[in-house]
């Protein structure tokens, strides 16, 4: 679909007489509203306790998380995209982790690891070899048991063509250790005219009766791409033994360090190998991923078991990345890493937006774990302190949509820039509701008696510091209804799909987990707004 600059003018001159501050409900069902209808009146959904789904973890004995390899055969196999279209990452793990006392590492330079693959099932003429590492999760308290993992694979596959299937296997020829064959597509080329077909986006997974619906769906869409936008496994609800419950803190207070039972990030990969084998994940970390242990380690599992492009977009952290998908630069930003002005990200971050080209990849996308922009009482205004350093860096670039998890329900936003409506501000999506154990979030900050007291928001996770102080126009901390730029939300299990048409339109549709795969909870065209907004594409000032 092409459009000339006069014509999309009229058109929106139009369309804003017509639709301005209609509530998306307003629309009949053939018609999908977009963000030139907007802004939408805030809608609530009202709560159904009966489509709760069953928020309960698959036990080890559940057949989808076993192990059915035998011994250096790979398992857990996983794709990443690297930095643009030409370039994939393969993982996978060899060998059975150790949990006990006293656990031996496996030795990585025991086994190669090497990717054959090619155009045609039958001939994988390429072969790529890559690196190997095993992580330890230890705990020096007595009672306690410690965890080595098997030994994790990753493979750089490098010199593809864009938009072509390639089948490929993983392993070790010379052991007979080698994976059955899989396949994947490219990206297609960085341009305006060429996208992916379909990105799932999801937060908040786990591994739970909930989690397999998710997946389920989002497999019936026939995703080219899956952004998972933090808290994947939930080990960290787990003690070391096994035992778990919903809410770690409130059965396990007295334990000298917060324990984790790292089995569950096997069982998560095992489950999930369907889809990551022959769909590209890109992972940012959540808060359920810290997981401290001996010597103030953290991070150590997420950092372990994905690749990440974060070398080929100049970072230095596995914490935030950037990475291209068609016309599309999507930006990874880490929010339990320092977020400052003055820290390393941010300077990162500043170089990454001054290099990305509008006319090479015209939409910008970027992803953290905490939600600026959600009504919620769960996690309400607790990333206010990133918030405060960033948004105005991500709004002066005119950033066009921004996916969040971490509070577990669905909310999309109108377009907003410090907390006014803006029609150059992003589209903030909170996507946090992918099924994980500790249910969702149904309660909202604007509700009567429901404001969290301002000093109980700032998560030690992000520094601990309060800066909420820039409070709404009738000076409280929170609003006393559903805040205008809150355009629709709804406590629901699902994910969403995003299918960009061309360099300024793109589909975005949220399903349900209560619902068939053809019934949608909520879509609307997203539109770039280039000739209007330009002035916001440059970096002005930000030292």
């Amino acid at each position: 679909m092409t459009f000339h600059n006069d014509t999309i003018t009229f058109l929106r001159l139009q369309l804003l007489l017509l639709f301005c501050f209609l509530s998306p409900a307003t629309f009949s069902a053939e018609y999908i509203p977009s963000t030139l209808d907007g802004p939408f009146v805030p809608v609530t959904v009202p709560l159904d306790t009966s489509l709760r789904g069953k928020a309960i973890d698959l036990p080890d004995t559940d057949p989808r998380v076993r192990r059915h390899v035998t011994g250096f055969e790979p398992e857990q196999i996983s794709l990443s995209l690297s930095s643009d279209y030409d370039s994939i990452w393969v993982s996978w793990i060899t060998g059975e982790f150790q949990i006990g006392k006293n656990v031996k590492p496996l030795d990585p330079t025991s086994i190669d690891s090497i990717v054959q693959f090619g155009t045609l099932r039958h001939s994988l003429s390429h072969e790529a070899k890559g690196h190997s590492l095993v992580y330890n999760q230890l705990y020096p308290f007595d009672g306690l048991l410690n965890y080595t993992s098997g030994i994790i694979h990753h493979v750089r596959i490098t010199g593809l063509k864009p938009s072509t299937v390639y089948y490929y296997r993983c392993g070790d020829p010379s052991r007979h250790a080698m994976s059955k064959i899989h396949h994947f597509r490219t990206m297609p080329v960085s341009s305006p005219s060429s996208y992916p077909g379909r990105i799932a986006v999801v937060g908040d997974l786990g591994l739970t009766y909930n989690t397999t619906d998710t997946i389920t769906h989002l497999l019936q869409n026939s995703p080219d791409l899956v952004l998972l936008i933090g808290d994947v496994s939930y080990a960290n609800l787990y003690l070391t033994n096994g035992t778990s419950s919903d809410c770690y803190s409130c059965s396990f207070s007295d334990t000298p360090i917060h324990e984790t039972y790292q089995p569950r990030w096997d069982y998560w990969g095992r489950f999930m190998e369907t889809l990551t084998s022959k769909v590209p994940l890109m992972v940012i970390e959540g808060n359920h991923e810290i997981e401290l242990q001996a010597e103030n380690k953290t991070f150590e599992a997420y950092s372990s078991r994905f690749a990440f492009p974060f070398k080929e977009s100049g970072s230095s952290s596995k914490m935030y990345y950037s990475f291209n998908a068609g016309g599309i630069h999507f930006v990874m930003l880490g929010a339990y890493i320092s977020f400052d002005k003055s820290e390393e990200q941010y300077e990162w971050l500043k170089k990454d937006l001054a290099k990305f080209d509008r006319f090479i990849t015209p939409w910008l996308v970027v992803s953290w774990h905490p939600p600026w922009y959600s009504t919620y009482t769960a996690h309400y205004r607790e990333a206010e302190c990133m918030k405060e350093a960033m948004e105005e860096l991500l709004y002066s670039y005119g950033t066009d949509i921004v996916f969040n998890g971490h509070v577990h329900a669905y909310e999309r936003s109108n377009r907003v820039y410090n907390y006014e409506l803006d029609p150059c501000g992003p589209v903030y999506i909170v996507v946090g509701d992918g099924g994980n154990r500790e249910k969702m979030a149904i309660e909202h900050a604007d509700e009567p008696g429901k404001c969290p007291d301002p000093l109980t928001t700032p998560d030690p996770a992000m520094g601990g510091e309060f800066c909420g102080w820039n409070f709404t126009a009738t000076g409280k901390f929170c609003w006393d209804q559903q805040p205008e730029y809150s355009a629709l939300r709804e406590s629901s299990f699902g994910h969403g799909i995003l299918e960009v048409k061309n360099e300024t339109w793109a589909l975005w549709t949220w399903y349900r987990n209560q619902d068939s795969s053809s019934k949608v909870g909520d879509q609307i065209y997203i539109v770039r707004q280039p000739d209007l907004c330009s002035r916001h594409n440059r970096l002005v000032d930000h030292c």
